[in-house]
Protein backbone atom coordinates (compact mmCIF):
# COMPACT_ATOMS: atom_id res chain seq x y z
CA UNK A 1 0.00 0.00 0.00
CA UNK A 2 1.52 3.30 -1.14
CA UNK A 3 0.07 6.33 1.06
CA UNK A 4 0.12 10.01 -1.95
CA UNK A 5 -0.25 13.15 0.15
CA UNK A 6 -0.45 16.59 -1.42
CA UNK A 7 0.38 19.55 0.97
CA UNK A 8 -0.90 23.26 -0.19
CA UNK A 9 -2.43 26.44 1.03
CA UNK A 10 -1.95 25.16 4.65
CA UNK A 11 -3.68 21.96 4.17
CA UNK A 12 -3.60 18.61 2.69
CA UNK A 13 -5.25 15.98 0.53
CA UNK A 14 -4.12 12.12 0.95
CA UNK A 15 -5.44 8.78 -0.96
CA UNK A 16 -3.71 5.32 -1.49
CA UNK A 17 -2.85 3.19 -3.54
CA UNK A 18 -3.40 -0.74 -2.99
CA UNK A 19 -1.82 -3.46 -4.25
CA UNK A 20 -2.86 -6.77 -5.48
CA UNK A 21 -3.30 -9.20 -2.65
CA UNK A 22 -4.40 -6.15 -0.13
CA UNK A 23 -8.11 -5.20 0.79
CA UNK A 24 -8.81 -2.22 -0.92
CA UNK A 25 -12.42 -1.34 -0.37
CA UNK A 26 -15.20 -2.27 -2.07
CA UNK A 27 -18.54 -0.43 -3.00
CA UNK A 28 -20.27 0.09 -6.13
CA UNK A 29 -18.09 1.77 -8.81
CA UNK A 30 -14.64 -0.41 -7.50
CA UNK A 31 -12.36 -1.79 -9.73
CA UNK A 32 -12.68 -5.59 -10.01
CA UNK A 33 -10.18 -7.42 -7.73
CA UNK A 34 -8.17 -8.33 -11.36
CA UNK A 35 -6.85 -4.59 -11.11
CA UNK A 36 -3.24 -5.18 -9.93
CA UNK A 37 -2.94 -1.39 -8.35
CA UNK A 38 -6.25 0.60 -6.74
CA UNK A 39 -6.21 4.25 -6.33
CA UNK A 40 -8.78 5.78 -3.72
CA UNK A 41 -9.11 9.12 -2.83
CA UNK A 42 -12.25 12.29 -2.41
CA UNK A 43 -12.40 14.07 -4.94
CA UNK A 44 -14.38 18.03 -4.24
CA UNK A 45 -14.96 21.27 -6.05
CA UNK A 46 -15.53 24.25 -4.85
CA UNK A 47 -19.22 25.93 -4.08
CA UNK A 48 -20.61 29.06 -3.16
CA UNK A 49 -22.22 28.27 0.10
CA UNK A 50 -22.52 25.19 1.93
CA UNK A 51 -20.28 22.03 2.12
CA UNK A 52 -17.27 21.38 4.18
CA UNK A 53 -15.09 24.99 5.07
CA UNK A 54 -11.63 24.90 4.70
CA UNK A 55 -8.84 27.50 5.15
CA UNK A 56 -6.52 27.66 2.09
CA UNK A 57 -4.49 30.37 1.49
CA UNK A 58 -5.55 32.24 4.01
CA UNK A 59 -9.29 32.36 2.66
CA UNK A 60 -12.29 30.27 3.35
CA UNK A 61 -13.34 27.66 0.78
CA UNK A 62 -16.64 26.04 0.48
CA UNK A 63 -15.97 22.41 -0.18
CA UNK A 64 -18.61 19.85 -1.50
CA UNK A 65 -17.58 15.88 -1.24
CA UNK A 66 -18.43 13.57 -4.60
CA UNK A 67 -18.52 9.96 -4.23
CA UNK A 68 -14.46 8.63 -4.24
CA UNK A 69 -13.86 7.42 -8.00
CA UNK A 70 -11.21 4.14 -7.32
CA UNK A 71 -9.81 3.15 -10.51
CA UNK A 72 -7.59 0.22 -11.49
CA UNK A 73 -4.00 0.26 -12.56
CA UNK A 74 -1.96 -2.66 -14.31
CA UNK A 75 1.66 -1.13 -13.24
CA UNK A 76 2.60 0.78 -9.90
CA UNK A 77 3.91 3.51 -12.20
CA UNK A 78 0.50 4.46 -14.11
CA UNK A 79 -1.23 3.95 -10.48
CA UNK A 80 0.94 6.28 -8.73
CA UNK A 81 1.38 8.72 -11.60
CA UNK A 82 -2.57 8.77 -11.86
CA UNK A 83 -2.82 9.39 -8.27
CA UNK A 84 -0.04 12.00 -8.24
CA UNK A 85 -1.91 13.90 -11.43
CA UNK A 86 -5.17 13.11 -8.88
CA UNK A 87 -3.78 15.18 -6.05
CA UNK A 88 -2.62 18.03 -8.35
CA UNK A 89 -6.08 17.75 -9.84
CA UNK A 90 -7.95 18.71 -6.79
CA UNK A 91 -6.43 21.59 -5.75
CA UNK A 92 -6.33 22.68 -8.92
CA UNK A 93 -10.30 22.91 -8.58
CA UNK A 94 -10.42 25.25 -5.94
CA UNK A 95 -8.03 27.65 -7.13
CA UNK A 96 -4.37 26.37 -5.83
CA UNK A 97 -1.86 26.30 -8.70
CA UNK A 98 -0.88 22.74 -9.37
CA UNK A 99 2.83 23.39 -9.31
CA UNK A 100 2.62 24.52 -5.53
CA UNK A 101 1.33 21.37 -4.53
CA UNK A 102 4.15 19.15 -2.41
CA UNK A 103 3.41 15.90 -3.24
CA UNK A 104 4.90 12.95 -1.01
CA UNK A 105 3.94 9.33 -1.87
CA UNK A 106 5.32 6.80 1.10
CA UNK A 107 4.94 3.04 1.32
CA UNK A 108 2.61 1.61 4.28
CA UNK A 109 4.22 -1.49 5.57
Amino acid sequence: MFIVRGRAGGTELTGTVYERGERSPSFRGAPDEDAAYVWICDEFYEVDSGGSVQVIDGREVHLAFESPMPRGFDTREQALEAAREHVRTQFARIGVDREAVELEVEREP
